[in-house]
């Protein structure tokens, strides 16, 4: 029992309940609160208001309009648009997660079912896959869900319409009534096979972090020693930089050729995507090196925690995060510009559709860039400094 007795058993029990704690708050405590609300969805209502018997106009799309906008327990913020073109140009630039449209024939084409030619109106249901996989989850199951229910309301105001006036309707057209629209499901912007369900620019961001990490501390130890042998210091961090750059280069070629290769991942444009991801590794190392030759290895658990934080949130839509981690993970770190980016790279048309991300990569690669070459006129510890001579006379 002596081994209870030792400081240093109580201190490991206190350093491991901090980094449960701080650990536990990086993987789970930013996350696990997320709920999705307010995600940005286009309606698109063209439908035509028909006229019934009595006078009286039948506007199924207003009624939708309104029965969806007021529902809350919607997760959504409706942007109602005037086009069908329009709502798949906001998915083209990431605006809506999806898009709900009526069509023109909505009201007449329910009318209709109660005649000897029946037409089921079609609405259709546009998920924007390659914006959030998490996100378009949650508009096919809840908008599916209340369209759902809106087809069973319309089905029995049918249904008492014929009631009221006492009329036999045939078989086939009770079917008809039961349910009075067709849901067309449609995806856009699909990842691709073997895309990790979506979620492969958050891996490709992982993989590239941790390379970076591994080649800025090779460079970083090589270049101490280099510095210590005697050489010149701004001369080994300029060599460090430029080293460090060219591997970055290999390796995010490396790893976009194993992905496809080994792995199967489907990309449309291979070369956009290497492109990206090597702006992706560059901006990493060069932040990741600035810190090493700067601060040393008290670096790393800044860079450990930076990572940790941040990879619960890459593959996550922002509408899901709690506030606290809104605020003050995901709108600074910078491995969400580069898994960004490159999901737009990779799902939304190439590095034109990335421009936003890739001048926020092209910051960091210049900020830390200059602060890297700067840390090469620091001056180091003194260690071969002239001792002071002391002449002692004797007489």
């Amino acid at each position: 029992m002596r081994i209870l007795k030792q400081k240093m058993t109580w201190l490991g029990v206190a350093i491991v309940l901090v980094v449960l704690i701080v650990f536990g708050l990086a993987m789970m405590g930013s996350v696990l609160g997320s709920k999705p609300k307010e995600l940005p969805v286009a309606l698109v209502v063209l439908d035509q208001p028909a006229e019934l018997v009595t006078g009286e106009t039948f506007a199924v799309g207003e009624i939708i309009q309104e029965t969806l906008g007021s529902n809350p327990e919607l997760p959504f913020v409706w942007h109602v648009v005037d086009s069908e073109e329009k709502a798949r140009e906001g998915m083209d630039k990431r605006d809506f997660y999806g898009a709900v449209v009526l069509p023109v024939d909505l009201s007449t084409g329910l009318l209709s079912l109660a005649t000897s030619s029946p037409i089921h109106p079609n609405v259709k249901l546009i998920t924007n896959e390659g914006m959030s996989t998490q996100a378009s989850i949650v508009v096919t199951q809840a908008l599916g869900q209340a369209l759902k229910m809106i087809n069973e309301k319309l089905s029995q105001q049918l249904l008492g319409q014929i009631e009221q006036q006492n009329e036999h309707i045939p078989v086939e057209t009770a079917k008809a009534f039961m349910a009075p629209m067709n849901v067309q499901e449609e995806v856009m912007h699909s990842p691709g096979v073997n895309n990790a369900s979506g979620n492969a620019p958050a891996l490709l961001t992982q993989i590239m972090w941790i390379g970076s990490l591994v080649t800025g501390i090779v460079l970083f130890l090589a270049g101490k020693k280099v510095v210590d042998a005697g050489s010149r210091r701004w001369t080994v961090i300029a060599l460090q930089a430029i080293v460090g750059l060219v591997i970055v280069s290999f390796s995010s070629g490396f790893t976009i050729w194993m992905a496809t290769s080994w792995y199967g991942m489907e990309m449309a444009d291979a070369g956009a995507t290497w492109l990206f991801l090597w702006l992706v590794g560059s901006a990493f190392f060069l932040l990741q090196s600035s810190l090493l030759n700067w601060i040393g290895f008290r670096a790393m658990p800044l860079l450990v925690l930076l990572m940790f934080f941040s990879i619960p949130l890459l593959n996550m839509a922002p509408e899901f995060l709690p506030h606290t981690t809104r605020d003050w993970i995901y709108s600074w770190t910078p491995l969400r510009f580069a898994a960004g980016g490159l999901r737009e790279v990779m799902y939304f048309g190439g590095l034109d559709a990335a421009s936003s991300n890739t001048s926020v990569l092209w910051g960091v690669f210049a900020g830390f860039l200059v602060l890297l070459l700067a840390s090469g006129f620091k001056a180091g510890r003194s260690t071969d400094a002239a001792p002071t001579s002391v002449t002692v006379g004797l007489k």
